[in-house]
Formats: C-alpha cells, structure tokens, sequence
C-alpha cells in the first residue's frame, strides 16, 4: 500500500510539474541564415466600460539574436489614442526575484494601424520588435515576471501580469508570471 501510494504522489508531482510543450509557428532554415518563432501568447488583458486591450508576446531567434515579438490590440466604440514606439522605445520586466531586464526596440517607428470593425468598433494594432541585451534573459528562464512597463515615445504605461487568467477572448486559461520560463526553451538552442 505504501509503495502504491509513493508511486501515485510521484506520477501526481510529475504531471503537475510537467514542462509546457513547445508551440513553435515558423522554422526556416536557409541561405540566409534561420529564423524560429513562437505562437503568440496572451499576457495581458483588460475589458472595461466597453474599451478592451489584449497583449500578445511571441519569442523569436533571428541568426540566434533573440527578440521578443509585441503586439497590441485596443478596441473602443470611442477614439482610440495612439501610443507610438521609436528607436529609443523601451520595454522594462520587473521579476519576481527583484531584477529588472530591459528589451530594446528594434523595429520601425509605428503608431500602429487604426481599423474600424464591420460592427462600429475602433480598433487599433500595434507591433514591434524588442531585442534582449546580452544575456539578460538568463534570469528569465527562472524567475516569474510580475509587471511590465512600456516606454513609448510620448508616455509610458504599466501592465501589472497576472499569476493566471482566463481569457474572455478565447476562454483559454494563460499564466503571464510564467512565460519566459516556459518558452524561452523553445527558441534557445
């Protein structure tokens, strides 16, 4: 009996315990050299009074550069102010472990792209490209990130993460704290 019960406690930590599998959405290898990416993944979102942000992150080696994909998308039945990125926008990671890593913008300069839905909303999408500086993802892969600040161009704004949410957009359950130590697997070699 005891042995039956250590063997089930050891099966319950394993599953409990076990790795994310990796979802990888593009793997090129050419003459130019290789590119890999991860799906996107929601770590952020806020609905309210009819005004709506998700963020979404994907992770991507480019010739073994590491960069981290952003896209936003806010929605409103109102005007949707545009928040810019430039060369000297920066995206800032607060850990659980008291550090703070810094991802700078590589892509262009964008104020995104402004739609209208066939139902009346605005909505407005913006992407850009972040570049880690050397090795400052090491700490990622064991730390949980807790909040999130995003230097713009004109303003800077605050995204606290969540331990783990329920997405109203999809009904998926996401765990933002955890996504670097989950994915970054992905993507290193």
């Amino acid at each position: 009996m005891k042995k039956l019960l250590s063997l089930l406690f050891l099966l319950f930590n394993l599953f409990i315990f076990a790795q994310k599998p990796c979802e990888i959405d593009t793997d090129i290898t050419d003459s130019l050299g290789t590119y890999k990416s991860t799906k996107q993944f929601m770590i952020y979102e806020r609905s309210f009074a009819g005004n709506a942000t998700n963020i979404y992150f994907s992770l991507a080696s480019n010739n073994g550069v590491l960069n981290l994909e952003l896209q936003s998308i806010q929605s409103s039945n109102e005007f949707i102010k545009a928040n810019c990125l430039d060369k000297n926008s920066k995206i800032y990671l607060q850990l659980n472990n008291g550090k703070i890593i810094t991802l700078l913008n590589i892509g262009a300069e964008t104020c995104g792209t402004f739609l209208r839905s066939d139902d009346g909303k605005n909505n407005r999408v913006l992407s850009s490209s972040f570049v880690f500086t050397k090795d400052s993802f090491e700490d990622l892969k064991t730390s949980k990130v807790t909040f999130m600040r995003v230097q713009f161009s004109g303003e800077t704004l605050d995204y606290p993460f969540k331990t783990e949410f329920v997405s109203e957009v999809d009904k998926k359950s996401y765990q933002p704290e955890r996504y670097f130590m989950d994915y970054l697997k992905c993507i290193i070699d």
